[in-house]
């Protein structure tokens, strides 16, 4: 390759052949060039290793945490930015991967090709600093005989001019003409001595300079070019190289961005609303009309025949706390079924709410209805799965056990006795809860709420809950307009307002029982609409409850029966073990909570032992 370079008049050698300084300074200038190019790629390599950190770091940050409930109702926005986190992730592991490619695979190699040249171009210097040395102490051997011969030679001169002169001089002697002679031949000997030593030195030189820079030195300058040219190929082919590198990934990174977009295209937003619809839908009934009352337009014959009407029924509403305003029991007379059973009221003082691990009740009885029933189906899904494997876990037992009765060298069958029966119990508890859920959703699929939802009845109005009827002479009206028929909202209680409402008639001397006790919610009072009809006590004018004065009232919550309890006292109703009911008024000190349940004869209400159930208010 040199000696082509040479012939086609492009070598170092041949057109630099007096550049040796200057191609000294290039080449070292070139080295030092490439050299702050792998400093380069050093330092990309480390900014791409930050860069892979910096995205792991992100990634790590913004990951969501993990919920049983997020996992059970993903939004697809959610999914996809968690897929997208995830092609993140990815892009941080191909930006490591181009970082140790370009540590291994170009930065190594320009270190190793440096080292190479740099070798190379301080033997080729030294080289050629050998070689300009011996050509300058050539020179100066020749210009040392240069020199000699010039003083030998003009010592000639002088010794030819003072012969002729003492030659031509007649005072002179015969000695001393023959002595100038002598010293003239002695003179010219020396210069032809030292001409002779001045054209051999002058032939030795030229021939050394000839050899120096037409062989000599530009084989040294040829080797600088080839190193130089070899140090620019290695920087194209490392530039290519960590292009490469890139390169390599770019189809990787590719489909990350790819994902990405699939990502983005999976979100839908009515999905979304559907799973927002399904986490949150409470399964309440919207609230009714709130009715308009005309106070400026009065009717005084439609109040006289709404009291007409009420003396006609016997003033048969209920109070608030479940009782009438013709005849009030006591509820001091219920206290008597715990004088022999102290044991158990403690006990069920001592009970505790019963909370599974995500800090929901067993059997999610603080959920509203819809959310309620979704636990539950999830919650026998779960159970209905558990009893399948523990089932195949024991028919697998079973297997294993009879086949071994049958041969004894498989082995011992004791041995798997004790996993069958811890098998076989394990199965029977889960069947246990399995029906006892199974129940609890067949309850809650049965049930009926036409409630309202807590949060959208706070309507009040002159500090009381707003009613359906607000006077008796709505009440009377609204039933001849309706022809008798029930309303939903008529399907509970009085409210609390009724129940102030009759407190106050009672302070008026308007209903007032034979001990001349009131009949305030706070005397104790009260008994249930279920045993008016058929209590024989009080007025000859009892009647029925009539439903078109019935008004509903909004459950405070719903509670659950932690013990069966039957109904001894007037104004109690009864109640079996698990029963799902709902709450009308709160335990007021008495021991007493007010409820109200539906049953085939239609919503019966009283009160129960507040230490007999769980109770769960809505907020």
């Amino acid at each position: 390759m040199a000696a082509q370079e040479i012939e086609s008049g492009t070598s170092w050698g041949k057109e630099l052949w007096d550049q040796f300084d200057n191609l000294a300074t290039h080449t070292q200038k070139g080295i030092d060039f490439f050299e702050r190019f792998g400093n380069f790629i050093r330092d990309r390599s480390a900014i791409e290793v930050e860069y892979a950190l910096k995205l792991r770091r992100l990634v790590k940050n913004y990951q969501p945490k993990k919920s049983k409930e997020d996992e059970e109702n993903e939004f697809s926005s959610l999914i996809a930015f968690k897929n997208v986190l995830k092609e993140v992730a990815d892009l941080a592991g191909q930006r490591e991967v181009v970082a140790e490619n370009l540590q291994n695979q170009v930065l190594q190699n320009i270190m190793l090709l440096s080292k190479i040249l740099r070798e190379e171009r301080k033997k080729a210097l030294n080289q050629g600093a050998g070689l300009t040395q011996s050509l300058h102490t050539q020179i100066g051997t020749l210009d040392r005989a240069k020199r000699s011969y010039e003083k030998a030679f003009r010592e000639a001169e002088k010794a030819i001019e003072s012969y002729h002169k003492a030659d031509a001089d007649f005072h002179l002697s015969r000695a001393d003409v023959e002595k100038q002679r002598v010293n003239m031949n002695i003179r010219n000997s020396q210069s032809e001595d030292a001409k002779s030593e001045y054209a051999n030195q002058l032939q030795i030189t030229n021939k050394q300079q000839q050899q120096h820079y037409q062989i000599a030195l530009p084989e040294v300058f040829n080797k600088l070019q080839e190193l130089d040219e070899k140090r620019t190929r290695g920087m194209k082919e490392f530039i290519k190289r960590a292009a490469d590198v890139e390169y390599e990934v770019s189809p990787i990174i590719a489909r990350c961005l790819e994902g990405m977009v699939k990502a983005a295209d999976s979100i839908n937003e009515k999905d979304d609303s559907m799973i927002v619809i399904e986490k949150y839908q409470s399964g309440f009934q919207p609230p009714g009309d709130i009715p308009f009352e005309d106070l400026s337009k009065s009717d005084p014959d439609a109040s006289n025949n709404s009291q007409t009407h009420n003396s006609s029924t016997g003033l048969n509403h209920m109070t608030g706390k479940g009782t009438t305003k013709d005849k009030l029991k006591k509820r001091v007379g219920i206290f008597g079924i715990f004088t022999g059973n102290k044991k158990i009221l403690e006990a069920c003082i001592n009970v505790k709410n019963n909370l599974s691990t995500d800090g929901l009740k067993e059997d999610f009885s603080d959920l509203p209805p819809t959310q309620r029933r979704k636990k539950l189906t999830a919650k026998v899904q779960e159970l209905q799965q558990k009893v399948a494997q523990e089932q195949a876990a024991s028919d697998g037992l079973m297997k294993m056990k009879g086949v071994y009765e049958a041969n004894s060298m498989l082995g011992d069958p004791r041995t798997v006795e004790e996993q069958l029966n811890e098998s076989v119990n394990r199965l029977d508890r889960l069947r246990h809860e399995l029906g006892r859920y199974q129940k609890l959703l067949e309850q809650a699929n049965n049930q009926t709420f036409i409630q309202h939802s807590p949060q959208s009845n706070r309507v009040t109005q002159n500090g009381q809950r707003s009613s359906r009827h607000s006077n008796g002479s709505s009440n009377h009206e609204n039933s001849h307009e309706d022809n008798g028929e029930d309303h939903p909202d008529d399907a509970g209680s009085l409210s609390r307002s009724a129940s102030e409402s009759s407190v106050q008639q009672a302070q008026n001397g308007l209903n007032i029982n034979n001990n001349g006790s009131s009949a305030s919610p706070e005397s104790g009072l009260g008994t249930s609409h279920t045993s008016l009809p058929g209590s024989g006590q009080g007025s000859t004018n009892e009647q029925p409850m009539n439903e078109e004065y019935y008004e509903a009232e909004t459950p405070l919550g719903t509670c659950r029966a932690l013990y069966p309890f039957d109904a001894t006292s007037e104004g109690s109703i009864p109640m079996s073990e698990g029963e799902e009911l709902q709450v009308i008024e709160v335990d007021q000190g008495d021991g007493w909570t007010r409820v109200r349940r539906f049953s085939s004869k239609g919503w019966e209400e009283g009160f129960v032992p507040t230490s007999y159930i769980e109770c769960t208010l809505y907020a």
